[in-house]
């Protein structure tokens, strides 16, 4: 449902108009259905940009179309169009007693039974695959960020049923900064946004495979991994949680050190920022799992 006062495209002619400019119904309709296709925008948030036009363009060029990235009301209408891209949820009593403050030292992460979402809009924004900004912007009279329990709150509708395993293979562009699923068919079946390497030397390439699968991973902090050299050298465990640092789930490579894996920033994908391994929004890591199995190959391209 939509709120009060707002709405989305009026009719097929002011569809889009000016979607480029910031902030559109009409491209948040979008995304959603993108993001239902597994064609993911990464957030979705109403804004146009880079990774929304690949998404598209994917779309595009699977349904034997020129892939422009330019979105019209007619490719609206084919996905889907306007309706039931936005859902309604109540904050709960039980949501307010699972956020809880993220220590800032390594120790003190290590001492916590779960890394859990600080605030109730950063439970809300991965419940709608969407980013701190787009919430307040779709719920400007809440209290944000963290409305009482009973709030009703408008999200993005992307929530979707089990996934078939059908990865038959997997594609790691470092160039585009995206993962491409393609099942057995050879038809690419998904994309999604990925953070890659800060480092040129610390970025894979080649052919490697999937070697472990894990959900609600626990995380193995080696200070020389980030200090290599530095004096301290005691390894810790840090507890499983939508803000651990390697997220929800956690896909190990065959090439040691190497994994896709979620993130407690989401909203930070795309950017070369890792220490090697590649990062997916969390809500893309946990498709992600549903579709591979041990031993899924993987491709690494520039």
């Amino acid at each position: 449902m939509l709120l009060a006062g707002t709405s989305l495209a009026e009719s097929k002619d002011a569809a889009f108009k000016g979607y480029a400019r910031g902030f559109s119904y009409d491209t948040l309709a979008l995304q959603v259905h993108l993001d239902r296709a597994n064609l993911s925008c990464n957030c979705v948030d109403g804004v146009w940009g880079a990774k929304t036009a690949a998404a598209l363009m994917t779309w595009q060029k699977l349904n034997n179309m020129t892939p422009t990235g330019v979105p019209t009301a007619a490719i609206l209408d084919q996905l889907g169009g306007t309706s039931n891209v936005l859902a309604t949820y109540t904050v709960s009593e039980e949501d307010w007693k699972s956020i809880a403050p993220v220590p800032v030292t390594w120790e003190g992460k290590a001492k916590v039974h779960t890394l859990a979402y600080e605030t109730i809009q950063e439970l809300l924004a991965e419940k709608g695959h969407s980013s701190f900004k787009a919430m307040e912007r779709l719920n400007p009279e809440l209290l944000w960020p963290n409305p009482p329990p009973g709030s009703l709150v408008t999200l993005p509708a992307c929530t979707v049923g089990k996934l078939l395993r059908e990865a038959a293979s997997l594609r790691i562009s470092l160039g585009r900064r995206e993962v491409t699923v393609f099942n057995y068919s050879g038809r690419l079946v998904a994309l999604f946004p990925c953070s890659i390497a800060a480092s040129r030397s610390q970025r894979p390439s080649g052919e490697i495979y999937v070697k472990n699968i894990a959900k609600n991973p626990i995380y193995l902090y080696d200070p020389q991994l980030f200090r290599p050299g530095g004096r301290e050298t005691t390894k810790l465990s840090i507890p499983p949680g939508p803000n651990n640092p390697v997220g929800l789930a956690w896909i190990g490579l065959s090439l040691p050190g190497y994994g896709l894996h979620g993130t407690p920033a989401p909203e930070r994908i795309g950017e070369a920022a890792s220490h090697g391994c590649f990062r997916l929004a969390n809500w893309n890591a946990l498709k992600l799992i549903q579709m591979i199995e041990i031993g899924t190959p993987v491709v690494v391209e520039e």
